[in-house]
């Protein structure tokens, strides 16, 4: 049985982006930091870091945040990007402001461009981001299209065949499943992220996605309750069913 890590409050608290160790200092000199119902009184006592913490302690009279490592859904809405660097609204704009100086740092698990919406994993756990977007693990990721143009009927066949080459590349897109939801809406499930895959790969039939929206990764899936722009920690049993389908 592996043992629970511990850390000194001081560093604890300023990772979880609350301010500086001196800052922390502060917080305990006045009586902010309770942990099991008592005040602590030392900034360099270490504290036991479990997933119970934000049961357990209290900052400012609010549960600590989630220490690593975290794993977030969120309901990606249009018009935000998933990068650090790129130019514009960003969907680590939608969570609390700390959050984004928290180390280890926050990360997408891959990415949604600026008008896809849907399901996104956002986490500091640098194993369970790889372990997703590893090509050995052929994580499957589901997509509901809208299209310009009706389905001609001969698209799923191409898209199951892993022969399909996108404009540009030299290797062969993997067996892709197309099952059609109305005229000119369908559901895609691939197992790959190339570069707007979807997108290129509806092009390479001669038709336009026109709105494109993630609702599953694995056997993950966007729940109803969860609405535009909202996000939610997920429990480490939950996040795992990423590998479950």
């Amino acid at each position: 049985m592996s043992k629970t890590p511990t850390m000194r409050l001081d560093r604890l608290l300023s990772n979880l982006g609350y301010g500086s160790r001196k800052e922390m200092h502060g917080l305990v000199a006045a009586g902010r930091i309770v942990l099991d119902g008592v005040a602590l009184s030392d900034a360099g006592a270490r504290i036991a870091i479990g997933a119970d913490l934000p049961e357990r302690m209290l900052v400012m009279g609010r549960p600590v945040d989630p220490p690593p490592p975290m794993v977030i859904m969120m309901h990606k809405p249009l018009g935000v990007v998933c990068s650090h660097k790129e130019y514009g609204d960003r969907v680590y704009d939608l969570l609390p402001p700390r959050w984004r100086v928290r180390d280890p740092a926050l990360s997408t698990v891959g990415r949604l461009d600026k008008e896809t919406s849907g399901l996104l994993l956002i986490t500091d756990n640098g194993d369970f981001l790889h372990r997703v977007i590893s090509p050995r693990r052929h994580v499957k990721k589901s997509y509901i299209a809208d299209l310009d143009r009706p389905l001609e009927g001969h698209e799923g066949e191409i898209f199951a065949a892993g022969t399909l080459m996108l404009e540009g590349e030299e290797k062969p897109l993997l067996p892709a499943t197309l099952e059609p939801l109305g005229e000119r809406q369908a559901r895609l499930i691939i197992e790959e992220g190339r570069y707007h895959q979807v997108r290129r790969m509806f092009a390479a039939v001669g038709n336009h996605v026109a709105a494109l929206h993630r609702d599953r990764i694995g056997g993950l899936s966007l729940p109803d309750d969860l609405a535009v722009g909202d996000y939610r920690v997920l429990p480490a049993e939950t996040a795992e069913l990423v590998f479950a389908d």
